[in-house]
């Protein structure tokens, strides 16, 4: 069993249109609301795939209600946390050709008092568990360290901790020990201060990461693929998709992946690649299940 938990999470309405003017009256080829966060998709990737999740998140206002309801639809189990402010809603516009535009709420503060509740609720669940998985965006009202405080207690108690944050927040995590971190390129290049111009450069700034404590990096590369770097070395991967739809949860789709294949060697980057690509053939921020895998497509390199 794996606990998920967001600390900023949302509703996540995607539009598809044909094309996108500035200033224009654009009709919507279809849309799509589904629960959303980084932590709340890990959860459905691995329902989705018969892996059994809990979701631990804040909850606020109507729209908070709404997403408990959402997730409780699709089978999650949500331990919630009632919050004073209302929880943020996103929206995502996609393109045929594959670009697509996000708009980000910033979410509601959290008091102290309302993450300690979340800090409980946690370690509450997680005895027995085989990863708590910390993800997404510190909501304001809380400090960059709140994921690695969280995650000093959890390794305490013996628990492996997966992060995919970024900014100040990933860093802390890092030296707080995480068992798996997982940033994007651009969550990397920002928190080691260098551009990434190429694979070695990736290589060596997830090295960077280790070095400040980190056990694995898992860094995802968009259609690049992924990179895994940990005590046996560097392997990296690919897996194309012929019609990409929404880029909007496949990282957090790889990290469900990589985590239920057992977070270690080849076999679980090839897994994590699958269930990333097929989230990118699927609308919105749907999760792929089993139907949706083609693990043929990955190809693993030394």
């Amino acid at each position: 069993m794996i606990v998920t938990v967001t600390l900023n999470p949302s509703l996540d309405r995607a539009v598809e249109v044909d094309s996108l003017t500035r200033g224009e009256v654009i009709r919507a080829a279809t849309a799509h609301l589904d629960p959303g966060g980084k932590g709340v998709n890990v959860s459905r990737a691995l329902l989705a795939n018969g892996v059994p999740s809990v979701a631990v998140l804040p909850s606020g206002g109507d729209e908070g209600n709404q997403l408990i309801r959402l997730l409780q639809a699709e089978g999650v189990e949500v331990l919630a946390v009632s919050i004073s402010g209302r929880t943020r809603s996103n929206i995502t516009l996609a393109e045929p050709d594959g670009t697509v535009t996000k708009i980000n709420e910033p979410g509601p503060a959290m008091s102290r008092a309302e993450f300690d509740e979340v800090i409980d609720k946690v370690l509450a669940r997680a005895g027995g568990a085989d990863w708590v998985v910390l993800c997404g965006s510190v909501p304001p009202g809380l400090p960059a360290d709140a994921y690695a405080q969280l995650c000093r207690k959890l390794r305490a108690a013996g628990i492996r901790v997966a992060v995919d944050t970024s900014g100040p927040a990933l860093r802390e995590a890092a030296l707080a020990g995480a068992t798996v971190l997982k940033p994007n390129r651009d969550e990397l290049a920002d928190v080691v201060g260098t551009p990434l111009a190429d694979l070695d450069d990736v290589v060596d700034a997830a090295q960077c990461l280790r070095k400040w404590g980190a056990r694995t990096v898992v860094a995802s590369l968009g259609a690049d693929g992924a990179v895994l770097v940990d005590a046996d070395g560097v392997r990296t991967g690919t897996c194309p998709v012929a019609r990409p739809r929404s880029t909007v949860g496949a990282g957090d789709a790889l990290l469900a992946g990589f985590l239920a294949a057992g977070a270690q060697g080849a076999t679980a980057l090839a897994e994590g690649l699958a269930w990333g690509a097929a989230a990118v053939s699927l609308p919105g921020s749907r999760m792929p299940g089993p139907a949706d895998l083609f693990r043929h497509h990955v190809t693993i390199h030394p």
